[in-house]
Protein backbone atom coordinates (compact mmCIF):
# COMPACT_ATOMS: atom_id res chain seq x y z
CA UNK A 1 0.00 0.00 0.00
CA UNK A 2 1.34 3.12 -0.62
CA UNK A 3 0.40 6.96 -0.67
CA UNK A 4 -2.33 6.57 -2.92
CA UNK A 5 -3.74 3.96 -1.62
CA UNK A 6 -7.75 3.02 -2.44
CA UNK A 7 -10.36 4.54 -0.22
CA UNK A 8 -10.60 1.30 1.39
CA UNK A 9 -6.93 1.21 2.74
CA UNK A 10 -6.29 -1.08 5.91
CA UNK A 11 -5.94 1.48 9.16
CA UNK A 12 -6.18 0.65 13.20
CA UNK A 13 -8.21 2.20 15.74
CA UNK A 14 -7.19 2.09 18.60
CA UNK A 15 -10.27 2.07 21.75
CA UNK A 16 -9.69 1.58 25.48
CA UNK A 17 -12.29 -0.10 27.65
CA UNK A 18 -13.23 0.06 31.23
CA UNK A 19 -12.91 -3.66 31.83
CA UNK A 20 -12.98 -7.09 29.57
CA UNK A 21 -16.76 -7.48 29.65
CA UNK A 22 -17.17 -3.79 27.74
CA UNK A 23 -14.07 -4.68 25.35
CA UNK A 24 -15.80 -7.89 24.93
CA UNK A 25 -19.18 -6.41 23.87
CA UNK A 26 -17.59 -3.41 22.28
CA UNK A 27 -15.45 -6.27 19.75
CA UNK A 28 -18.46 -8.48 19.21
CA UNK A 29 -20.71 -5.37 18.12
CA UNK A 30 -18.15 -4.22 15.79
CA UNK A 31 -17.27 -7.37 14.24
CA UNK A 32 -20.94 -8.44 14.03
CA UNK A 33 -21.50 -5.06 12.39
CA UNK A 34 -18.66 -5.73 9.66
CA UNK A 35 -17.42 -2.11 11.04
CA UNK A 36 -14.09 -4.00 12.12
CA UNK A 37 -12.58 -6.82 10.37
CA UNK A 38 -11.21 -8.29 13.62
CA UNK A 39 -10.32 -6.75 17.22
CA UNK A 40 -7.40 -7.93 19.50
CA UNK A 41 -7.28 -6.81 23.10
CA UNK A 42 -4.87 -6.68 25.92
CA UNK A 43 -5.77 -6.27 29.58
CA UNK A 44 -4.55 -4.81 32.48
CA UNK A 45 -3.40 -1.61 30.53
CA UNK A 46 -2.40 0.94 32.73
CA UNK A 47 -3.32 4.85 31.68
CA UNK A 48 -2.53 7.79 33.05
CA UNK A 49 -4.82 10.82 31.90
CA UNK A 50 -5.85 14.46 32.91
CA UNK A 51 -9.83 14.39 33.39
CA UNK A 52 -12.18 16.97 34.93
CA UNK A 53 -9.09 18.79 35.92
CA UNK A 54 -7.49 15.52 37.72
CA UNK A 55 -4.90 13.53 37.11
CA UNK A 56 -6.66 9.76 37.02
CA UNK A 57 -5.17 6.26 36.88
CA UNK A 58 -7.12 3.80 35.47
CA UNK A 59 -6.47 0.23 34.48
CA UNK A 60 -8.37 -0.33 30.89
CA UNK A 61 -8.18 -2.91 28.39
CA UNK A 62 -7.23 -1.82 25.26
CA UNK A 63 -8.45 -2.71 22.06
CA UNK A 64 -6.53 -2.72 18.70
CA UNK A 65 -9.12 -3.03 15.46
CA UNK A 66 -8.40 -3.52 12.03
CA UNK A 67 -10.46 -2.16 9.19
CA UNK A 68 -10.65 0.18 6.38
CA UNK A 69 -10.53 3.71 6.17
CA UNK A 70 -13.85 3.94 4.40
CA UNK A 71 -15.44 2.62 7.83
CA UNK A 72 -13.70 4.92 9.75
CA UNK A 73 -16.80 7.65 10.29
CA UNK A 74 -19.26 4.76 11.13
CA UNK A 75 -16.99 2.97 13.34
CA UNK A 76 -16.44 6.29 15.46
CA UNK A 77 -19.93 6.48 15.53
CA UNK A 78 -21.00 3.48 16.77
CA UNK A 79 -17.86 3.18 19.57
CA UNK A 80 -19.79 6.44 21.23
CA UNK A 81 -23.06 5.08 20.83
CA UNK A 82 -21.58 1.75 22.51
CA UNK A 83 -19.17 3.11 24.79
CA UNK A 84 -19.43 3.24 28.44
CA UNK A 85 -17.47 6.39 28.66
CA UNK A 86 -18.20 9.96 28.13
CA UNK A 87 -15.65 10.42 25.97
CA UNK A 88 -14.01 7.18 24.81
CA UNK A 89 -10.55 6.94 23.04
CA UNK A 90 -10.75 6.80 19.41
CA UNK A 91 -7.49 6.77 17.54
CA UNK A 92 -7.24 5.97 13.75
CA UNK A 93 -3.74 5.21 12.55
CA UNK A 94 -2.50 4.30 8.76
CA UNK A 95 -1.04 1.15 7.88
CA UNK A 96 1.72 1.34 5.74
CA UNK A 97 2.16 -2.07 4.31
CA UNK A 98 0.82 -5.73 5.12
CA UNK A 99 0.57 -8.96 3.55
CA UNK A 100 -1.67 -8.99 0.38
CA UNK A 101 -3.75 -12.01 1.50
CA UNK A 102 -4.49 -10.25 4.94
CA UNK A 103 -5.14 -6.85 3.53
CA UNK A 104 -7.63 -8.75 0.68
CA UNK A 105 -9.19 -10.49 3.93
CA UNK A 106 -9.44 -7.55 6.20
CA UNK A 107 -11.21 -5.78 2.74
CA UNK A 108 -13.94 -8.41 2.53
CA UNK A 109 -14.44 -8.72 6.18
CA UNK A 110 -15.71 -4.95 6.22
CA UNK A 111 -17.72 -4.86 3.16
CA UNK A 112 -22.08 -4.96 3.67
CA UNK A 113 -23.14 -8.33 2.63
CA UNK A 114 -25.81 -7.97 -0.63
Amino acid sequence: MSADSPPWAAVVALVTAPDAAAAERLARALVEERLVACAASWPGVTSVYRWQGRVETATEVQLVLKTTSSCIDALVRRVKELHPYEVPEVLVLPVQAGLPAYLHWLVEQTEPLP
